[in-house]
């Protein structure tokens, strides 16, 4: 029974990971996504689409888990909403930072995420910021140095600075989501901060927009197709396996983004760049390894 148990155990665990994989794929092709119509796009209007395009998929998926009217009765519609405007806030950054960095190093400051919440933490939810904590930050900050490294000019300063805000922003939801009843469940969440995103975008719409194209529209549409299912994919594996099990695999999504970024806009990491993603790659998976996983990228 127990070399049966263990067996089972390790399938589950290389299961959880195959879906952590295929979703940070999914995550990836976002970003090559976004990147594309953000050159010609105002961020507020890919986030819109990002987001009117995952309705339903997240609609299914919240139907297909329980009573509607006991799960809407019983809702954090307090909590909910200040996590729905917190990664809403880190989407649209993400999108407006996109235009100015490589994709890979875009996607490896956004990481930088749980970096924050380290710091966020003791702040918010009066944690204890440990020692190796600490040092991993520190590690982890250094890196966004290095991949940032914004010469005196102010035009080398827009989009890493919409990046990190947008990290800043997306660790908040991080530590938003563990004040969240626990109640509610995933797909009340995504559901939720997908019809909000919807509505406050779709308000910002009279201020920037922008006639989009019959092709253009397509891809935004795909945007919001892979990032729903992304998000989808990772919470059911999240489920099934340990932090530590998968957390050196979300990072697998900076790798696909370094591909899209050399295949479509012929974007390569120099020396500097490429040892400031490993230092945030490698803090932040240390960090997770003792703390919860994240719960996935914002965009």
């Amino acid at each position: 029974m127990c070399f049966v148990s263990i067996k089972e155990k390790r399938q589950t665990a290389i299961h959880s990971i195959g879906l952590v994989v295929i979703s940070m794929f999914c995550f990836a092709v976002v970003d090559a996504l976004g990147k594309a119509v953000a050159l010609r796009y105002p961020p507020n209007e890919v986030t819109f689409f990002r987001m009117l395009f995952g309705i339903v998929p997240a609609l299914a998926v919240y139907l297909r888990s329980g009573s509607v009217l006991a799960r809407l009765r019983s809702m954090d519609v307090r909590g909910q909403t200040v996590r729905a405007l917190t990664l809403l806030g880190a989407s649209g950054l993400f999108f407006a930072g996109l235009p100015y960095v490589p994709l890979s190093e875009a996607v490896a400051i956004v990481y930088s995420e749980a970096l924050f919440v380290i710091v966020l933490a003791p702040v918010l939810l009066k944690e204890r910021l440990s020692a190796t904590n600490a040092i991993a930050a520190l590690v982890g900050f250094v890196g966004v140095l290095l991949v940032v490294r914004p010469d005196s000019s102010q035009a080398s300063w827009i989009g890493p600075l919409f990046l990190v805000s947008s990290a800043v922003f997306g660790a908040l939801s991080m530590i938003q989501i563990r004040r969240i009843r626990k109640s509610d469940d995933s797909g009340t969440t995504v559901l939720f901060f997908t019809c909000l995103g919807t509505l406050i975008t779709g308000v910002t719409l009279v201020v920037a927009w922008r006639t989009p194209s019959a092709t253009d529209l397509a891809v935004m549409a795909l945007l919001g197709v892979f990032a729903t299912a992304g998000q989808l994919l990772f919470t059911v594996a999240v489920r099934q396996a340990a932090a530590a099990t998968l957390a050196p695999y979300t990072y697998t999504s900076i790798i696909w983004a370094t591909l899209f970024g050399y295949i479509v806009w012929g974007e390569t990491l120099g020396m500097f760049a490429l040892i400031g993603v490993v230092l945030i790659v490698a803090s932040s998976i240390a960090v997770a390894v003792r703390e919860q996983p994240p719960e996935g990228p914002a965009f």
